[in-house]
């Protein structure tokens, strides 16, 4: 298995850490702490490149907030030159492991994501009868700091690009704590509740690095149980067959497998089933020859219309920015069979201008 190397200076250029704050900064709201930082921006790139080459780089504590959809979930925000330090790492060491990434892995890669992979699906549902729909328990929580860092270890010998990723590793440490409900395995002694967890979600590492875990899954599903028709989303993956009790046999080897990974299969998020009832997957129902959108996310969306029509008319946002977020979702909901739903909702906006005075 080939190792990598001699990459630590490449992280550690000016160079790559100017194209780091332009990742980091894409897409993101001109916050007091972005604008700081782009205010001095040489000489914060700068510091941070003597830091790094130093190895005196320390990260810094995370903003943790919830979100409420679709289900509540802790987010955790690093500070902004971190994410800085997330992306300048990322550029380097991430074409190592997309290389080995398999084509059916669809979460945070460029190119893939949600519509590429109901595409995919649906297409696999076609060719098959039956579908074996599985989720993993807790997945960022549960993710083992050992178990990572041996993955990883795997192809990268430079001692320093090591430091830095436990460094990043251990910054995030006990975050999740409170949403983890201890698993226990094969082997485990008193002390297995204290090893090091979790991944902060929020952060380009955490997505990166659970690909990278999770690819453990897929190389399993794909080289050692040859199921041709599986496709993944962060934890949420589909094998398709004609034979139902060949699923039954994969989830099983499956749930054998992610012991080694100390993981488990969600007990309720987890069926073989025919796909002529619909495969239900990244927000959409799909059927061999449709796609619904699920309910669960319809109403949501008109719950969240109403609260953005009440906020313009109380003045608290402008129009421009009220119409862009229903058009967003609307965008979404056009990849499904949709153009009734979407016509029905659309005749039914009014936006009450704020009063004056």
């Amino acid at each position: 298995m080939k190792t990598y190397k001699n990459l630590y200076p490449h992280i550690c250029t000016f160079e790559n850490l100017l194209n780091a704050f332009y990742q980091a900064r894409r897409g993101k709201p001109k916050t007091p702490e972005l604008c700081a930082f782009e205010y001095a921006l040489e000489p914060n790139l700068f510091a941070l490149r003597d830091e790094l080459r130093a190895q005196t780089y320390r990260p810094g504590p995370y903003h943790n907030f919830y979100i409420h959809e679709p289900k509540k979930r802790k987010v955790s925000a690093a500070p902004f030159r971190d994410r800085v330090v997330h992306h300048a790492l990322c550029n380097v060491i991430a074409p190592i492991f997309e290389s080995r990434f398999i084509y059916d892995s669809y979460a945070n890669r460029v190119g893939k994501g949600t519509h590429r992979a109901l595409t995919r699906a649906q297409t696999f549902l076609r060719q098959n009868d039956y579908c074996f729909h599985g989720d993993i328990l807790k997945c960022f929580p549960s993710i083992d700091h050992q178990i990572l860092l041996e993955i990883l270890g795997r192809r990268i010998a430079d001692a320093a690009v090591m430091k830095l990723i436990r460094l990043i590793l251990q910054s995030g440490e006990g975050i999740l704590a409170d949403e983890y409900e201890m698993q226990w395995f094969a082997g485990d002694d008193v002390f297995a509740p204290l090893r090091p967890r979790g991944l902060p979600i929020g952060n380009l590492t955490s997505q990166f690095w659970a690909n990278i875990y999770l690819g453990e899954l897929d190389t399993f599903v794909k080289h050692e149980l040859r199921c041709p028709y599986y496709l993944r989303y962060v934890d949420d993956f589909l094998i398709f067959s004609d034979d139902k009790r060949e699923l039954h046999h994969a989830r099983q080897e499956i749930a054998h497998f992610l012991e080694r990974l100390r993981l488990r299969l969600h007990p309720r998020k987890q069926r073989v089933f025919p796909v002529r009832t619909g495969v239900d997957f990244l927000g959409f129902v799909s059927f061999p020859e449709r796609r619904k959108i699920r309910r669960e996310n319809v109403k949501r969306f008109t719950q969240r219309l109403r609260r953005l029509q009440k906020a313009y008319t109380a003045g608290e946002i402008s129009l421009v920015l009220a119409e862009r977020s229903m058009h967003s979702w609307l965008a979404h909901a056009g990849h499904a069979d949709s153009y009734r739903l979407r016509s029905k909702i659309l005749a039914g906006v009014v936006w009450t201008a704020p009063s004056i005075g």
